[in-house]
């Protein structure tokens, strides 16, 4: 009963999709898909809402934990506090810049771990790209918020 109605609603989420890949901001650095910054910018609403990087981190959830006593320091795993949209956006879009953008800077510090055929554990490789995403999210707001230009960052339009 419900078959005939899928290809409406198939043609309906194509519509709006495009839609929304069109009210995208110009000049994306290369490879940061027009839904991915859609979603971001969406999710984050205002940039200038966040007054340090600190802030940005601690919003997207890809920040560590820690446990300390005394002396005795020891992070942990992100804590997943925040935006879990704006966290699976920003690793999706991180892969992304492993791909498309090899000359930003965390994806040079990370190039080891995160390159095609790297001897890394599955494990290096998600924290590895965890590290990429939460840069990225603190580089987004500093492009967004006209602190600096993306070529600046190591990021081609």
């Amino acid at each position: 009963h419900v078959q005939p109605l899928l290809p409406a609603c198939e043609a309906r989420n194509c519509n709006l999709t495009v839609q929304l890949q069109g009210s995208d901001t110009p000049d994306q650095p290369r490879g940061m898909g027009a839904m991915n910054s859609v979603v971001i910018n969406r999710e984050i609403g205002n940039w200038n809402r966040f007054t340090n990087r600190r802030e940005v981190g601690s919003y997207t959830g890809l920040c560590p934990g820690e446990y300390s006593s005394g002396k005795t320091r020891v992070q942990g795993c992100v804590t997943k506090h925040g935006n879990p949209r704006v966290r699976a956006a920003l690793v999706e879009l991180a892969w992304r810049l492993v791909r498309f953008q090899p000359n930003y800077k965390p994806v040079v510090k990370w190039r080891r771990i995160l390159s095609k055929g790297a001897l890394a554990t599955g494990a290096a490789r998600k924290k590895a790209i965890v590290a990429v995403a939460r840069q990225l999210a603190v580089d987004l707001w500093r492009i967004r918020t006209g602190r600096l230009k993306p070529e600046m960052l190591g990021l081609e339009i």
